[in-house]
């Protein structure tokens, strides 16, 4: 199984959750560093799937919300952010980076004008989903997340593919390797009958 991941918001492609899709799946992992800039974080993830044909597609929060508009792609969706225009309004400014980038940058600038260009992607975002674009699409949610609250959203987008599993919003190894890699598998078999 190979895999692109789609990390989240001030983050990096050496996120743990990388490496422990690596583990509990056994799959090969592509995790690219992706800019903050949303126009070219979607063009360098559509790159990405054209050149290394990856059987899923996975994001997690921030990565989420991209992920969720490849359109074709077989997807998870981890806790995505599908508003997340409203937490970068409250981040604006120099934020730094939560886990190690190739480029050794250490932080990212939330602007206005970048604020703006998500909001209106958002209002966008689940423009062309039909029956087997719905299909293509799971997504999980934590019970206890402190973070985002996008379930209802996600589920009135993607009647019966939303999955909740106990945990926060970033998940740890164990509940990744208990209740979202089983269920990644189980996808990902179906999806090759």
């Amino acid at each position: 199984m190979k895999l692109l991941f789609a990390h989240g918001l001030a983050s990096s492609g050496a996120y743990k959750l990388a490496d422990t899709l690596r583990i509990c799946l056994k799959a090969e992992v592509v995790a690219p560093d992706l800019p903050i800039d949303p126009d070219a974080a979607l063009a360098l993830l559509r790159g990405l799937c054209e050149q290394e044909q990856p059987d899923l597609t996975v994001g997690l929060s921030w990565g989420g919300f991209l992920v969720q508009q490849l359109r074709g792609q077989r997807k998870v969706l981890i806790n995505p952010d599908l508003n997340v225009s409203v937490l970068l309004h409250v981040m604006k400014g120099e934020v730094k980076y939560l886990s190690p980038r190739r480029d050794g940058a250490t932080s990212l600038t939330i602007t206005s004008a970048l604020c703006d260009r998500y909001q209106e992607l958002e209002t966008v975002q689940f423009a062309g989903i039909d029956a087997a674009e719905r299909a293509r699409t799971l997504g999980f949610f934590a019970q206890q997340d402190e973070l985002v609250h996008c379930g209802p959203l996600f589920e009135k987008n993607y009647p019966g593919q939303a999955i909740a599993y106990p945990g926060g919003h970033l998940p740890t190894f164990p509940e990744v390797k208990q209740f979202i890699a089983p269920r990644i598998q189980q996808f990902y078999l179906e999806g090759r009958l």
